[in-house]
């Protein structure tokens, strides 16, 4: 958990102010709530960004938004088909409400379209802004949420403000409301490129290489761009660039976990992207990242890249015929520990199907070591001997607050990889790392034998599968991003902050155009056990279908008959008024 004291005296006015701008222009002063049309209330909020355009963000609130404060579940989509809105969907994901899995509210952005909705931040406290981000657009979305379930566009930053880098990817948000955020691709235009701090680095253009760092403001301007690459050239093996660069970069930052306690960011590499997203791509072995990189934060707005570090290639990978599908490949995801006494991280390969661990990521040199590989997970429910990580496409990964879990979605082999999707499937699992973690720095849990790949690791602290959902009736891929339910409801109906994670969400889809990246466009909630097992929740349904998890292919939405979403971004938030500082 983290300590909003700072933020909380900060945000009392502005949290004020937007309440009673909201409740003006949507009619909601009188007791929480108006009684509810059939037509959804609309209203919108605008922002002039610096390139003159008016962007907007329009409300369109359903009877489901009626009633005392509720947690909400954001879902950040796009229409399957153009031309149409993006949006960001407010779901109630209050237990036991009479519109439990019902849309509250859709939150249409324009003028433009075609953002390709991406992530939300990984989580939502008290006080903070909703930053969304639209990778094809190259854009960031800022909304206040203190009305929730309405939103108020408060910022917005664009492509001319971020030169040195595109694909905004992930979202870190800080104590002080600011947010950290990964740009995967390279600059505009090719060539070299000036940072904020004076720096110089020679990119080969937009969703090339070197990616960037950049901090954004409560109102979405960019505080900072900061070079993710080195000065000095990387392995010209390891480190393709399509055209080659003067000085060859792994630098496509991708994921991303802050520790302010340590002064200290982690991003995790995944690829050149515009050479490697779609189906027809060469799958080139040297432009799959095996990179996780380490900043001192001591300075916010002028991070000092402090260590380089690689991830390596495990029992598996000796049998693999395809060195792209190797452990070490494409490393997506990095989640660090969470406790004042943990300075471990946990990094994710998609290409690869491992998770790596490191005890001290505040090291000179991080030494990371594989201590689960996603075949075992498979193998406790798929009896087919032949499916294995390589491939999978694993994607989310998070440490509960608690640093007792780690969780792991993954989507599940695409064809491109020689193998159908329903033979891997996709998956959520769930892995106890609390023996792991007991260790310290003196870890010995090392996956380097391949009945550990297939069976866990033999080491007493390595880590435990807890559970594990396959998710078999997915045909087009498996559950791509997640997020943790941090509250938890308490006397009079208020909420408050937790450090226990009882509830996953995911979403089932990826990317439009990429490998296995379609998804079937659900949106599934999962409780788990005091044992950390997560099962599915059957209670959380389709308000149209009634079967299990909120379906985005659909006819209608609150905001017009715009067909078929793709949900890619989640994340759990509460009213304001409902949530305990």
């Amino acid at each position: 958990m983290r300590l909003h004291r700072f933020r909380q005296l900060a945000s009392a006015r502005r949290a004020f102010l937007g309440l009673l701008a909201l409740a003006m222009t949507a009619g909601l002063l009188a007791g929480g709530g108006t009684a509810a049309a059939d037509a959804p209330r609309r209203w919108t909020s605008a922002f002039r960004g610096v390139d003159g355009v008016e962007y907007t963000a329009t409300n369109h609130l359903t009877k489901a938004a009626n009633g005392p404060g509720r947690k909400w579940l954001l879902v950040w989509a796009g229409p399957a088909g153009q031309p149409a809105p993006d949006f960001l969907a407010v779901v109630d994901a209050t237990p036991g409400s009479p519109t439990y899995g019902q849309v509250a509210n859709t939150v249409t952005t324009g003028p433009g379209t075609g953002n390709e909705p991406h992530h939300l931040q990984y989580m939502w406290h008290k006080g903070d802004r909703i930053y969304a981000g639209g990778i094809l657009s190259d854009t960031t979305y800022v909304f206040d949420a203190t009305a929730l379930p309405a939103l108020r566009l408060v910022g917005v930053n664009t492509p001319g403000q971020t030169p040195c880098g595109t694909l905004p990817d992930a979202y870190q948000v800080l104590s002080d409301g600011t947010a950290y955020a990964t740009y995967m691709g390279g600059p505009d235009v090719s060539g070299p490129c000036t940072y904020t701090n004076g720096e110089v680095r020679v990119g080969n253009g937009a969703a090339g290489s070197p990616g960037e760092i950049v901090r954004i403001g409560e109102d979405g301007r960019t505080l900072a761009e900061i070079p993710a690459a080195t000065e000095e050239s990387e392995d010209p093996a390891q480190c393709g660039n399509v055209p080659e660069l003067p000085a060859s970069s792994c630098a496509n930052p991708h994921g991303i976990a802050v520790r302010e306690d340590l002064d200290i960011m982690v991003a995790s590499d995944f690829a050149e992207a515009r050479n490697f997203m779609t189906p027809e791509s060469p799958l080139r072995e040297n432009l799959a990242r095996q990179t996780v990189r380490v900043f001192d934060i001591k300075d916010r707005n002028n991070p000092r890249l402090m260590s380089v570090s690689k991830v390596h290639d495990g029992p598996r990978g000796a049998l693999e015929k395809r060195p792209f599908f190797r452990e070490s490949r494409v490393v997506m995801e990095v989640a660090t520990t969470n406790r004042p006494g943990n300075r471990g991280a946990f990094v994710s390969s998609m290409a690869g199907g491992a998770v790596f661990y490191t005890p001290d990521i505040t090291a000179k040199n991080p030494k990371w070591r594989e201590v689960f590989d996603d075949t075992t997970a498979y193998r406790s429910f798929n009896r087919d001997q032949s499916v294995t990580g390589g491939g999978d496409n694993s994607s989310w990964l998070a440490v509960s607050p608690d640093d007792r879990y780690l969780f792991h979605t993954v989507m599940g082999q695409s064809v491109p990889y020689g193998a159908p999707l329903d033979g891997t499937t996709g998956m959520l699992y769930v892995l106890d790392i609390r023996k792991l973690l007991a260790e310290g720095k003196s870890t010995r849990c090392s996956v380097d034998q391949l009945n550990e790949a297939y069976a866990g690791g033999a080491e007493r602290d390595c880590p435990e599968l807890a559970g594990v959902v396959p998710i078999r009736d997915v045909t087009s891929g498996g559950p791509h991003w997640g997020t943790m339910d941090i509250f938890r409801r308490g006397g009079g109906g208020m909420y408050q902050e937790t450090d226990q994670v009882r509830r996953i969400a995911v979403a089932n889809y990826f990317v439009a155009g990429s490998f296995g990246g379609g998804g079937d466009h659900r949106v599934c909630m999962f409780d788990l056990n005091s044992k950390g097992r997560p099962v599915l929740d059957r209670r959380f349904r389709d308000e149209n279908t009634g079967k299990p998890c909120v379906g985005f292919d659909r006819t209608s939405w609150p905001h017009g008959e715009y067909g078929d979403a793709q949900p890619h971004g989640v994340m759990f938030a509460v009213s304001d008024r409902a949530l305990r500082p």
